[in-house]
């Protein structure tokens, strides 16, 4: 789904359009498209949610906001790699190493 800032604004309930120009300012929310007419797809719709339960249900400071957020996506980062890590290994190691790779992991499977 893609939508420009009045559909997200609509989209999410307690969010000003003061707070989002900001967010985007600050580049915590991305949008496509002109400054003038940004458009906005379901990862930033995620995103300005994220910061606003961040924000106001978990009381967490404007200076903070920035660290976590940058932590989560190192962490979303990373699980995308493992996950192409996995793939990766799937088709080019053969199953008795693959076998081997999850026991010495600590018996953690996919």
């Amino acid at each position: 789904m893609t939508t420009g800032i009045d559909g997200l604004l609509a989209e999410i309930a307690g969010l000003h359009r003061t707070d989002l120009e900001r967010w985007i300012a600050l580049d915590w929310v991305r949008a496509d498209g002109p400054a003038e007419a940004p458009v906005f797809h379901d990862i930033d719709i995620a995103r300005a949610r994220l910061i606003i339960v961040l924000h106001d249900e978990l009381e967490l400071s404007e200076a903070a906001l920035p660290v976590v957020l940058l932590l989560l996506d190192q962490l979303h980062a990373m699980r995308r790699r493992m996950h192409e890590l996995g793939a990766a290994l799937e088709t080019t190691v053969p199953e008795a190493m693959r076998v081997e790779l999850v026991a010495r992991l600590g018996g953690a499977g996919p």
